[in-house]
Order: structure tokens, then sequence, then C-alpha cells
């Protein structure tokens, strides 16, 4: 287990140095597993910790951090969104972001921020929770089984020739 107290809580401006660690981890890790799919950008950090604070004040939104004793050890990003023609389903929670540190995987931290998550979207009157996970993230997909999320699309990417 965790030694210390490990707190969920909303994320506050002064997180912003590890949402931007954590966010450009989650992006080179993505980035590493399909090259071709994947967005890469030099020094995602900054862009990263700028896009999440900037969802902090959002009421349709939260940002959540686990926080080990003072030290941030991953984050969740969450929303609530419209219906979507385009996705063909109807008003939803949406889980964008899950991501723990390397060091604190596998003791029940990336479970605790996505039950916060759920929470926070449940008690804003989302009627389901829909998430996407990398074809390769088969470690967080048993996680997302785990919690009760069910496969329901299949991304396929195909590169066009020019």
């Amino acid at each position: 287990m965790l030694k210390g107290e490990l707190v969920i809580r909303a994320a506050v401006a002064d997180d912003r140095e590890a949402l931007g660690r954590y966010g450009g981890a989650l992006m080179r890790q993505h980035h590493e597993w399909d090259p071709a799919r994947f967005l890469a950008v030099e020094h995602p950090e900054e862009g990263y910790a700028t896009f999440l604070v900037g969802q902090l004040d959002s009421p349709g939104a939260t940002v959540l951090v686990a926080d080990l004793d003072g030290a941030v050890v991953g984050y969740a990003y969450a929303s609530l969104e419209p219906m979507s023609w385009k996705e063909l389903r109807g008003p939803c929670g949406y889980l964008h972001d899950v991501f723990v540190d390397e060091l604190a995987r596998g003791r029940g931290v990336g479970e605790r921020l996505m039950n916060e998550a759920l929470a926070w979207l449940e008690g804003r009157g989302a009627p389901r929770v829909v998430l996407v996970s990398a074809a390769k993230n088969t470690r967080a997909q048993a996680l997302f089984a785990r919690l009760g999320f069910r496969a329901t699309m299949c991304e396929m990417t195909r590169e066009l020739q020019r």
C-alpha cells in the first residue's frame, strides 16, 4: 500500500506543474503506442497545463488530483457533454484523462480517481459515462471493466497515402 495519506481533491492552479508533467507523459505514452495516430509536440507540458488549468473554473468539467502527503501522484479530467449526433449518443459524462505516476501504479490510485470522477459526474446528472482507451492500454481497460464499463465502440485508423 501507499505510505502516507492519499487524498483525491479538486485540482487548483498551484497544481499546474504536476498537471503539465502528467498530461505530457500521457501524450508521450499514447504517441509511443501509435506514433501515426497520436499527437506529439515538443515539450507538451506547458500546453497541457494551460489546457487543464483552463478547465478548473468550468462548471461542466472537473480536474481531480491524487495528493499523497502534498505531492500530486496522478490526475483525472472529466466533463459533462451534450447529445452528439456525430457520436450517436445522448448526453453523458465523459472521462477524458486518467493518469497515475508510474511509481504509484497498482495501488488503487487510478480507481480512487475514477470513482471520484464518476461521483462528480453522477452528482451533476450524467446518465452514463463514456471514455476511450488506447488499444494497447490493457491495464487501464482492465480497471475500466472492473468499474463496470463495457466496450461499445472500436476506433480504427488508416493512414492515407500522399
